[in-house]
C-alpha cells in the first residue's frame, strides 16, 4: 500500500509539473514576477545587428516586453528570404523584414513564395531602397543612370523594383547593367570604381560613405526610390498567419511593445545606438545612431496619413497597386493576405 501511495504521489507531481511547464514557444509558459502569465517568443532582426533594429533591444531594456507579459529571445536575422523560411519552419514567431520584398515573394506569378506571413507593425512607412553614387560620378538624376553599372545584392528587392522606378522616372531600365555583389562589399566595390553606382537601403549611407571617404575622400549622392514609389513600405514586423489567428492577444501585445520601442528609439537615437553597441560590441554606436536618424523620416512619414507603426487598409491597397502596375505581383493579392489588420489599434481603417 505504501509503495502504491508513493507511486501515485510521484505521478501527480509529474502531472503538475507538466501542466506548469509543458507549453512551448508562443504560449503561456510560466508566471512572471507580477503574477501574470509570460509568453515566450523568438524574434528575428531584419539583418544582423544594425541601427534599424536597435528598437528591439530598447523594448527589452526598457521593460516594454515585460510589461506586455512577454519573454522575448532576440536573434540576428538573415534578410527577408531567410527570415520568412524561419517563420515557416516555426523557428521564430516574429521577424523584421522588408515588407515590399516579402509581398513580391508572396505575390509572384507561380506562387512559390511563402504566403503564410502577416505584417503587424510598419517600421518604415516608405521604402528605403535607393541608388547611391560618388560625387565624381555626375549621377544626380535618374536620367544620369543610362549606360551605367549598378551594384546590388543578387535578386534583391533593389533590382526587382528598378523597372517600376525607371518607368515612373521616365528612363529606360534596359540601359542599366546590374553587377551582383555581396551586401558587405557594396561600399568597397563603389569606392574601387568597379561600378558607377550601387543600390542599397538609405540607412546604409553612413557605411557606404565611410568606405568612399576612406578611398576617394568623397561623399555620396542619393536617389531614393520613394520619390517615384511613395506608397511602398520598408521594413515591417511580421508574424505567421497561424499565430495571428490562434493567439491574437499575444500578437497585439508584442506589436504594442515594439511600437512603444520604435517611438522611443527615434526620439532617443543616441541612447539606442549606445545600447546596440553594448549588446553587440562589434557595432559602432555612432553609425547606428546615424542609421536611426536617417530612417526617422520614413518611420514618421509625415504626409502619408499614417501614425507610427500603423498599416491602414488604404495604404496597403496602394502598395499592392504599385507592385501590380510594376508587374511584380499578380492580380489575386489582397491587403488582408499580407497584413493582420485586426492587430492594428484602429482596425481596418
Amino acid at each position: 500500500m505504501l509503495r502504491q501511495f508513493r507511486t501515485l504521489a510521484t505521478l501527480l507531481a509529474a502531472m503538475a509539473m507538466t501542466a506548469l511547464f509543458g507549453c512551448g514557444s508562443g504560449s503561456t509558459s510560466a508566471p512572471s514576477g507580477s503574477g501574470s502569465p509570460t509568453d515566450h517568443v523568438t524574434y528575428l532582426t531584419a539583418f544582423g545587428a544594425a541601427g534599424r533594429d536597435a528598437f528591439a533591444w530598447i523594448a527589452q531594456e526598457k521593460g516594454y516586453f515585460r510589461d506586455a507579459g512577454l519573454d522575448v529571445d532576440i536573434e540576428l536575422g538573415k534578410a527577408t528570404g531567410e527570415n520568412l523560411k524561419a517563420l515557416a519552419a516555426g523557428r521564430a514567431q516574429f521577424a523584421a523584414l522588408d515588407l515590399t520584398g516579402a509581398m513580391i515573394s508572396a505575390g509572384a506569378k507561380g506562387g512559390k513564395g511563402y504566403q503564410g506571413f502577416r505584417a503587424v507593425l510598419a517600421i518604415h512607412q516608405q521604402t528605403l531602397v535607393a541608388i547611391m553614387s560618388m560625387k565624381s560620378s555626375g549621377i544626380t538624376t535618374p536620367e544620369d543612370l543610362a549606360g551605367k553599372r549598378i551594384a546590388a545584392a543578387a535578386n534583391s528587392v533593389n533590382q526587382l523594383l528598378f523597372p517600376g522606378y525607371a518607368r515612373l522616372a521616365g528612363i529606360d531600365a534596359s540601359g542599366v547593367r546590374w553587377v551582383a555583389v555581396q551586401p558587405v562589399q557594396l561600399g568597397s566595390t563603389l569606392a574601387s570604381g568597379k561600378v558607377d553606382a550601387l543600390s542599397t537601403f538609405l540607412i546604409g549611407r553612413p557605411t557606404i560613405e565611410k568606405a568612399t571617404l576612406a578611398a576617394k575622400q568623397q561623399t555620396v549622392d542619393v536617389l531614393p526610390y520613394s520619390t517615384y514609389l511613395p506608397d511602398l513600405f520598408g521594413n515591417a514586423v511580421v508574424t505567421t498567419q497561424g499565430l495571428a489567428a490562434k493567439n491574437p492577444d499575444l500578437v497585439k501585445r508584442f506589436r504594442e511593445a515594439m511600437r512603444r520601442a520604435l517611438v522611443y528609439t527615434v526620439q532617443h537615437p543616441d541612447e539606442a545606438g549606445a545600447l546596440l553597441h553594448a549588446k553587440h560590441p562589434e557595432t559602432v554606436a555612432a553609425l547606428a545612431t546615424q542609421e536611426i536618424e536617417l530612417m526617422t523620416p520614413s518611420v514618421t512619414a509625415q504626409g502619408t496619413g499614417s501614425a507610427i507603426g500603423l498599416i491602414t487598409l488604404d495604404r496597403a491597397t496602394r502598395a499592392i497597386t504599385s507592385l501590380r502596375e510594376a508587374g511584380l505581383v499578380g492580380t489575386g493579392m489582397r491587403p488582408q493576405d499580407v497584413v493582420d489588420f485586426d492587430a492594428m489599434p484602429t482596425g481596418k481603417g
